[in-house]
């Protein structure tokens, strides 16, 4: 991927099995944003190609986006915005189940604006399994988090990896996270990629 003359990374090959569990990983400015800009098609490389197997879904959860304490939607209702506008049985039905999946049923009404850090990206989670995902890029979504709330949101996306066999992308700085909930690591620097095991990550990198 070039800007200009000035090129990003060159010469990633790496490949995501089917239910894996996949930290990308490296230092700010390598250009993991931009992989994942790529990956989701929002950018086009400037050469080379990559493809998803067939029948791949996916679903995106952002770094963590503060909502104005006055914003008045209810985290059920904020949830639904990503569901088609007329809700009909089965479009409830779906909401609730997400909002079952991700622990905010008993909380529904409450408004988004009220809810906690590790609530609202939560509501976000849920917002993107509406599309039935299975595969997930996790864009820096525990940034901001306090540790019990990013433990939250991982015990949950392992859930989700368990349970539905959903492949995880997660992009992060969190070392110590990383090793706690992902099997397999992307390492991007030096405009190259590496990929291991998560066991692995420390001994060939620190």
């Amino acid at each position: 991927m070039r800007f200009d003359k000035k090129t990003v990374f060159e010469n990633l090959n790496f490949k995501l099995k089917k239910g894996s569990m996949t930290a990308l990983l490296g230092p700010n400015g390598t250009g993991k944003t931009t992989l994942i800009n790529v990956l989701m098609k929002m950018l086009v490389p400037s050469s080379g190609s990559f493809e998803f197997a067939d029948g791949v879904r996916l679903g995106y959860v952002p770094q963590f986006r503060n909502i104005d304490a006055e914003y008045p939607l209810s985290i059920a209702a904020f949830i639904g915005l990503n569901a088609p506008l007329i809700k009909t049985g089965k479009v409830k039905k779906i909401i609730k189940a997400q909002l079952q999946e991700t622990n905010l049923y008993d909380i529904r009404n409450t408004r988004m604006g009220e809810a906690s850090g590790g609530q609202k990206q939560r509501a976000y989670l849920a917002q993107a399994l509406l599309d039935s995902p299975n595969v997930i890029i996790l864009d820096e979504a525990t940034a901001s988090l306090d540790p019990v709330a990013k433990d939250e949101l991982m015990r949950l996306i392992k859930h989700l990896n368990e349970k539905h066999k959903i492949t995880v992308l997660f992009v992060t700085h969190d070392i110590p996270l990383a090793e706690k909930y992902m099997q397999d690591y992307l390492y991007l620097n030096h405009q190259k990629i590496e990929q291991g095991e998560m066991a692995n990550f420390k001994e060939a990198y620190e």
